[in-house]
């Protein structure tokens, strides 16, 4: 089978890979897409070579079908459409002892930590296996995972109908978590600088601004008489997004931190004394989200096809990373794993 391996440097080779049988308690499945997200660009640039052993197969973002089961795994066959929820936990640690795996102390995210999806084939554990209706394609299926990122942050942030929601950062999460919140029945504000992005956004039906000509804190006022939003989502992962979001949360309010700062970024604390707000982290999902996001995309209710821009074969792994990594008119690139 064809596999593609990161060799650092920003540097990808297309060669052989070797299946590998499933263990006990494991399947092998034949991965049909694999999406590509921020965090494989940050394994490109190599801010986590400490994680991963070269050469390294990326990818996490993965649905296929079943081709393998090893010794005691049941409820699943060779042949059953599936979406992959990426997450190795330990089971032992305080976290994991609470209920909270999707935070384990010794968490490892396949595709980053493990051999990922870049692949022909790809060996997981079955826990981690989703079931994918018939009324989703294997590409959209490769959705499913950033689709529960969102779906797990409009949870935690409590998101309800009717109320007022900005989220910063219009990027492939960005515009998720906008979409799954205006199915909560909430307004909702984008703020993104990049043109194509802002009217990608648009065309899905969600209001967007350029926070370099229009003031939020003001026009968010506006709109809320004052009070300010009721929920703040922090997407850009930006210095400026980071001094922005107490600036336009209400008294009480929520934010949720969900982009990776590549540096310790400043925050109004004062602000968050002043307006008792919470900060809230959202890292990956747990089981219900992925469950959530399936249903989403199962029925319809979101264009997901709308947010690809490119289904590219797996030999384009490293010019499609380059493309992403120079933004532009590019929202979301799948790459197509096996024929």
């Amino acid at each position: 089978m064809r596999a593609a391996f990161y060799e650092g440097h920003q540097k990808i080779r297309i060669g052989e890979g070797s299946p590998v049988a499933p263990e006990p308690g494991q399947v092998r499945i034949r991965v049909s897409h694999c999406g590509i997200c921020g965090t494989d660009l940050h394994l490109f640039h190599g801010t986590l070579d400490s994680r991963v052993r070269q050469p390294h197969v990326m990818g996490h973002e993965m649905s296929g079908v079943v081709d393998v089961v090893g010794e005691g795994v049941r409820g699943w066959k060779p042949g059953d459409r599936v979406a992959v929820r990426p997450l190795e936990y330990c089971g032992t640690c305080p976290a994991c002892r609470a209920g909270h795996e999707h935070v384990c102390h010794t968490l490892k995210v396949i595709g980053v930590d493990l051999p990922g999806a870049m692949q022909g084939t790809c060996t997981v554990p079955a826990r981690t296996l989703h079931a994918l209706p018939e009324s989703l394609s294997l590409e959209h299926g490769a959705l499913v995972e950033p689709l529960a990122v969102a779906c797990h942050d409009v949870r935690l942030g409590e998101v309800a109908a009717g109320e007022h929601v900005v989220v910063l950062g219009a990027g492939p999460i960005g515009v998720l978590i906008g979409l799954v919140s205006r199915l909560e029945g909430a307004r909702v504000i984008l703020s993104e600088v990049n043109p194509f992005r802002r009217l990608l956004a648009e065309r899905l039906g969600l209001e967007t601004v350029d926070p370099r000509e229009v003031d939020l804190p003001g026009l968010v006022d506006e709109r809320t008489r004052g009070a300010g939003a009721d929920v703040v989502f922090e997407v850009s992962g930006s210095a400026a997004g980071a001094s922005s979001m107490t600036a336009l949360a209400r008294v009480r309010g929520r934010i949720v931190v969900v982009a990776i700062h590549a540096e310790v970024p400043r925050v109004d604390i004062f602000r968050v004394f002043f307006r008792e707000l919470r900060i809230l982290g959202a890292r990956v999902y747990e089981a219900q989200d992925f469950e959530k996001s399936i249903g989403i995309a199962g029925s319809g209710a979101l264009p997901l096809a709308s947010l690809v821009t490119k289904v590219m074969p797996l030999e384009s792994l490293e010019s499609a990373l380059r493309q992403l990594d120079g933004g532009g008119e590019v929202m979301k690139v799948l790459i197509r794993c096996s024929e």
